[in-house]
This record gives structure tokens, sequence and C-alpha cells, in this order.
């Protein structure tokens, strides 16, 4: 309330100073008004920063409850096939277990559907549109995409579908005032980003070792796979270091974003120029040769639960290991065997191309033992709360 007088008594006194001023500046009152107020409890975990959130859509519980019934609402694709958390499931760190996303027409989308736990610190969405900035931006692509179809809107149906269901006549009342009149396409998104802000993840047995001083919450071959991940012989913590295991962050208590695209070699410049624009990274927005084969790199938390591997998803468990096709086999199993590959295609030093990041993709050799610490290390990295928490969950 103090802060709401102070923002008011500067603005008037301003305008007693300079009339002029008057109308440039009341969209910032409202601005600074709106992210004021805002009493959301992000109940962030030991050493995470808090997440910046756009000033016109501050975050709040009723968005958050609006968002995640709306998440999982298949009345938000064009034939009622598919919800948000199609692509993103809770149980597998609300990736898909696919190597590519598939839309309502069983189109494949051109890239692996990313897990969203802790989108709330990507400066930049998706694996290489730099355009896509903010969860509220992001969200246009499912929703009405045509190339691929994801959730296929075309038209208003949906709204009418939200707007006929006295539920959401009550969460948008909560979220926005106003409804059924707040039931709008932009509030359907504002209400998706707060939901996917709200997914914050950093209670694993390597949180809980390095975050929370619990030395015993890895054991020997885990911390000695810690120590081999934060080498330099494997460098992996170079794209995949900081509280989020990614080297593309922003929130509050950083001055400026961070933002990175890498060619990791996962294929050749021959084999890159073969494919669809689409599939050629950061290359597909710039048009830059210098940028054929970029894309971000992901954070790695819940990496347990989120193969197949890659933007393409070309790393995933053999058959025989896979615990969809091999009864008796595990989601570890299949999560070891594809993380063994992964390993094996950094310490090769990846397929020649011009762009690739030569100074840390590079063959370097590792024991045997290492290779197992590594991948043993890389499970602490499951946040086995963030799956279970009925916050997130499906709420039909």
């Amino acid at each position: 309330m103090r802060i709401l007088i102070l923002l008011s008594i500067i603005f008037v006194n301003c305008h007693i100073l300079n009339p002029d001023k008057k109308n440039q500046d009341t969209e910032m009152l409202v601005i600074l008004l709106a992210a004021s107020v805002s009493n959301y409890n992000w109940n962030l975990p030991p050493g995470f920063p808090t997440p910046i959130v756009p000033s016109d859509n501050p975050m709040s519980q009723a968005k958050v409850d609006l968002g995640r019934r709306l998440f999982y609402d298949k009345n938000l694709s064009a034939d009622r096939s598919l919800a948000c958390a199609g692509c993103h499931k809770q149980s597998l760190g609300f990736s898909d277990g696919r190597a590519f996303g598939i839309g309502i027409t069983g189109e494949a989308h051109p890239r692996n559907s990313q897990s969203l736990g802790n989108a709330a610190y990507h400066p930049k969405l998706t694996w290489s549109n730099p355009n896509m900035t903010t969860l509220e931006i992001q969200s246009r692509v499912p929703m009405f995409g045509e190339n691929p179809i994801e959730l296929g809107l075309s038209n208003n149906d949906y709204l009418d579908r939200i707007k006929s269901q006295s539920i959401y006549i009550e969460l948008f009342n909560k979220a926005f005032g106003g409804a059924p009149g707040s039931i709008t396409e932009q509030n359907i998104r504002y209400g998706l980003a707060s939901f996917q802000r709200s997914l914050i993840t950093g209670n694993s047995p390597s949180d809980k070792y390095t975050f929370q001083n619990q030395s015993t919450a890895l054991n020997a071959s885990q911390i000695r796979g810690f120590r081999v991940f934060n080498g330099e012989t494997a460098e992996c913590f170079h794209c995949h270091g900081g509280f989020n295991f990614t080297d593309t962050s922003t929130h509050t208590q950083q001055t400026s974003s961070e933002v990175f695209y890498h060619n990791n070699g996962i294929l050749s410049k021959a084999e890159y120029d073969a494919l669809p624009v689409n599939k050629r990274g950061l290359y597909e927005v710039t048009l830059n040769d210098s940028d054929q084969g970029k894309f971000r790199a992901p954070s790695l938390r819940n990496i347990g639960l989120s193969y197949p591997y890659m933007h393409d998803g070309s790393f995933m468990c053999d058959s025989s290991e896979n615990p969809s096709i091999t009864s008796g086999k595990t989601v570890r199993d299949c999560a070891v065997n594809a993380l063994r590959k992964v390993i094996a295609h950094y310490e090769s030093g990846g397929k020649s191309h011009p762009n690739k990041d030569s100074s840390f993709i590079r063959p370097f050799t590792l024991t045997a033992q290492e290779r197992t610490d590594l991948v043993e290390y890389l499970l602490t990295l499951t946040d086995s709360d963030f799956i279970n928490n009925s916050a997130h969950s499906d709420p039909f």
C-alpha cells in the first residue's frame, strides 16, 4: 500500500510541475501500479533468483490457476483432441518423450518439444527463434501456427467454447475481472504464460547438494560425476552451467539477458544443406550461413525424463532399453542408454561443420568409470517434487 501511495504522489507532483507529461506518463503509471500490487508467492528454491515478468502481465495466483486449466483443456484445439499438455507432460518434466511434437493433423513439428521447467528464466523461447522473447508471444505459435499445424485454431470457436463454461467465467473474473468480456485471445495467452512461469523446478538431489548444503544428497559416484561435469576435460558446464544448467538465462539479478546459440556438431554442413530451412536452426530466421546448425542449449534439469535428446531427438535409447517397447525396462534404463550416446557424441568431437563451436566441441576421452559417474550425476537433476506437484497437475 505504501508503494501505491508513493507512486501516486510522484505522479501527481510531476504533473503539477509539468502538466504536458500527463498523457505520455499515464500508461507508465498503470504499468507501475500493476507491478506493485502483484502479491504472487514464487516459493523459490534456495539459490534461485526471481524471474522477470512482463509489466503488462504481472503474476497472480488467479492467473496461474486459470492458466493451469487452460493448459490441460482440449477445447484449445480446433478439433478438441489436443491440449498444450499433450506435448508437455508433467511426468516427463513437461516434455513429451517423442523426437518431434505432433499436432492435431498428425503433422510432425520440425523440432523436439522442450521441457517447460523453469521456462520463466528463458530470455528466448524455442530452440532457435530469437523473436520468441516471452511466453505470451510464443503461445501464438502452437495456437495459430499453420506450418506446422499444432492446435490448429483459426477462428473464435474456441472462445465460444470457453465462454460457455461457468468455471471459466469464475476463473477469468478472478484473474482479470469482467468475464465473460475478459475471455479474450490475449487473456488466454496471459493465463497460459502465467501458469508456465509457475513451473519452477529446483529441488533435485543435485540442488540439495549444491544449494542446500546437504552433503549426503549425492553418493560417491554422483559426486565424481559432478566433478567431471564441471571439469576441464568434458567441460559440460560451459553450455550447461549456472542454477538452471544452461548458458541462456534472464532474471532480476542480471543487468542484461544472456543468450547464446551453438552448433554442437550433430550434423555436417552437407547434411544441414539437405534439410528444409525450418530444420537448420537459427539460420531459419536470419538466413545467415554462419547461423546454420545453431540452437539454444536447453536446460539439463530433469534430463533423466526428457529423452530423446537434442533439437532433433536424435539420441534415443535402444529399443531393448525402452520401457515402451521392452517389458521390464524402466525410464532410468532408457535415460542411461541415451545419455551414454550423448556423451559418446561429445567425446568424438561431433561432425565437421564450419559453424561448430570447436572451442568446446572437440574430441576428448573419459574413462569408463568417468562416463558412468557422469551419467549418474545427470540423473540427479531429476526433481521428483516437481513432477509430482499437484499444483502443476491436470485439473480435469
